[in-house]
């Protein structure tokens, strides 16, 4: 493996890549690394204009990319050859996703979704969808060199974890558990709020690295994350130095 870590990203939007750059940036300490995103299609620039290319955005995006992996790689993700040019892969998808019933936009997924579980425990959840997702990539385990994020109950709870830690509403439900993490950061004050943008985000990147570890510390799903993805990398430098 080269010095610069490899990453190809499949993700449900934009600000999930922000988030998980500005994490990666965290978890490897000044470590060079290149976070590719390949879903949504297109340039970082030009899906923050609201483009989303081929199979558009949000977890159906997710679902069709995962279709075109295993066509391409005849069964099973661990033999789809963007391997040979990215060291991992990181698979998001947000487990509010659990709750969709695709039965009239995707009919094939009707025995699959939902699958939400009550919460807490938030990995009841988490775990069921983890095993749809690696369904739609053909593998009953995660394999090599992939991660999988899968946020309860969206990225923006690790948002709020970071920036409103002490939100009274998040915390009385708990914040793997609050069903609208997104609507919290619309509701804070007027001088502190953002917006769901790359723009505002990107702004934010910094404090979002910093506060990266006190997330991984309180959020189960965060610190799994964080496990799995440096397990990753453990595994792809032993492979690239032949070991």
């Amino acid at each position: 493996m080269s010095d610069t870590i490899r990453i190809a990203l499949v993700a449900e939007g934009i600000t999930d890549y922000d988030v998980l750059n500005a994490a990666i940036e965290s978890m490897l300490g000044g470590r060079s690394f290149d976070l590719k995103l390949l879903q949504p299609e297109g340039s970082v620039a030009f899906i923050g204009s609201g483009e989303a290319g081929e199979f558009g955005g949000g977890w159906k995006g997710v679902y069709r990319w995962c279709h075109q992996a295993v066509a391409r790689s005849e069964g099973q993700l661990r033999d789809d050859p963007l391997f040979l040019g990215y060291d991992l892969l990181l698979i998001h998808l947000d487990a509010d996703v659990a709750g969709e019933d695709p039965a009239d936009s995707l009919p094939e997924l009707a025995a699959l979704l939902p699958c939400a579980q009550p919460c807490p425990p938030s990995n009841a959840t988490t775990d069921a969808l983890r095993k749809v997702l690696l369904g739609w990539v053909g593998e009953t385990q995660v394999p090599p060199r992939t991660v999988l994020c899968t946020p309860s109950k969206s990225t923006e709870a690790w948002d709020m974890g970071v920036f409103f830690p002490s939100d009274k509403e998040m915390l009385k439900h708990g914040f793997e558990c609050y069903a609208k993490p997104e609507n919290r950061l619309g509701q804070q004050p007027l001088r502190q709020r953002f917006a769901k943008t790359h723009s505002d985000y990107a702004a934010r990147a910094l404090a979002i690295q910093a506060g990266w570890p006190s997330v991984v510390d309180r959020l189960t799903e965060a610190h799994r994350f964080q496990a799995d993805f440096m397990a990753a990398v453990s595994l792809a430098e032993s492979w690239g130095s032949g070991m």
